[in-house]
């Protein structure tokens, strides 16, 4: 069931507007953490200000996940048109997930973000490390449907949402009633996501004048390391990795052509922290690239909605960082297993919302059984890495279409005439 909607238009406001909301949120945290400073633990008195913000979110999560995840797959799943596209498809962006989740497992391991920080927080559970079998399908498949309404069971909402997505792109015409009011659902939720986030200055404000006046301004200390570690690598993983992909993909012209075509998608996608506003771009480079039509005006589409690099970096610094602010042992083999399996999952479901990276950061707060003050932590730090994890995931979009077309097309393909 292909989608008739138009890619929409890149926004024309310029990098002030881009960045306006998260200058605020940082503005707002910046403001909050000196009055937390200053205030000590009389700053538990805006608590419930940054609370309001927290549950709102956790509500909408569910509905969110349950209205656009299966209607993006209803519009894409139609197994008839995918076919072979789609299988390479998912699994080169599979394997650059993979990559990018074990490059910053590595770099977690070299230089720890939390270094010297261990913070105390109420109702803390214990984390155990992630066991096969029956672990397994409990993170997957609740037991009854009202489960998956639950912000405890986020995993079983994605696998349900796809699976019913699936079934309505097999059933066609008779099943686009139902997608129709699906996605005016999720336009609604959509909407209101971004009116919470209008919000989230004074909700994160208050939630770090609480948590600084709690806990001491020496939490403040491990977003710089955060930051020295995630920017570095993964400005590395852009040159190194698509660098040599776009070379596999088709000798040194495709190593060329990428790096002629690719500066203006990666610097629209840097100012405006959008996938979706950089397809238009990426799409004019797909072409100049030699990218032939069928495949990228299915592959750059589907990959501003799915494409995971850069989340796949951030979701492994902020389970880390999470891991390493509770004082917990990260790095068992089962549990490094767990968090590149949660960075991958919530890249392919979330990726695309508007504010998808605070819903990811729920998933990961979720799915551990973190405390509730752990959220908006991570929260700030999918704020401070957001330009350059959209540059990755929007140019490796194109990347990815390279080594797609080498698969369908053969060795030769940048030689043959673009349409």
């Amino acid at each position: 069931m292909a989608s008739n909607k138009k890619p929409k238009e890149v926004h024309k406001h310029g990098t002030f507007e881009a960045y306006k909301l998260p200058i605020l949120i940082l503005i707002g945290v910046v403001i909050g953490s000196i009055a937390g400073a200053i205030a000590g633990h009389k700053a538990v008195v805006v608590k419930p200000l940054g609370d309001v913000f927290l549950y709102m979110m956790f509500t909408l999560v569910i509905p969110i996940i349950l209205c656009l995840v299966t209607t993006s797959v209803a519009h894409i799943a139609d197994l008839r048109k995918l076919g072979k596209l789609i299988g390479v498809t998912l699994v080169v962006f599979i394997i650059l997930g993979l990559i990018a989740s074990l490059i910053m497992v590595g770099g977690c391991a070299i230089f720890s973000p939390t270094k010297g920080v261990a913070i105390s927080l109420p109702s803390t559970v214990e984390v155990h490390p992630f066991s096969a079998g029956e672990s397994i399908v409990k993170a997957f498949f609740v037991p009854d449907f009202v489960d998956i309404l639950s912000k405890d069971h986020v995993l079983p909402a994605i696998i349900f949402s796809i699976l019913v997505g699936i079934s309505m792109s097999m059933m066609g015409k008779r099943a686009e009633p139902i997608v129709d009011i699906l996605t005016r659902m999720s336009d609604v939720l959509l909407k209101l996501v971004t009116i919470l986030m209008w919000y989230a200055p004074i909700g994160l404000g208050a939630y770090f004048a609480y948590l600084i006046g709690d806990f001491g301004p020496s939490l403040l200390g491990s977003y710089g390391r955060a930051m020295l570690l995630y920017y570095p690598l993964t400005i590395a993983y852009w040159v190194i990795v698509y660098s040599i992909t776009s070379w596999l993909s088709a000798g040194s012209t495709g190593f060329k052509k990428w790096w002629k075509w690719i500066p203006a998608p990666a610097v629209t996608a840097f100012g405006t922290c959008s996938s979706t506003a950089t397809l238009p771009v990426n799409l004019d480079a797909a072409k100049k690239i030699g990218i032939p039509k069928y495949i990228r005006e299915l592959i750059l589409p589907l990959g501003a909605t799915i494409h995971m690099d850069g989340s796949c970096l951030s979701g492994i610094l902020k389970i880390a960082f999470s891991f390493g602010i509770l004082g917990l042992p990260f790095f068992h083999a089962g549990t490094v297993a767990m968090a590149i399996l949660i960075a991958i999952l919530g890249g392919v479901a979330l990726s695309g919302i508007p504010g998808g990276g605070y819903m990811a950061s729920i998933l990961i707060v979720s799915i551990y059984g973190f405390p509730k003050e752990v959220l908006p932590v991570i929260m700030m730090i999918g704020t401070l890495v957001d330009p350059p994890a959209t540059m990755v995931n929007a140019t490796g979009d194109t990347n990815a279409s390279m080594i797609a077309t080498r698969v369908l097309e053969g060795k030769n393909w940048f030689t043959k005439v673009v349409d």
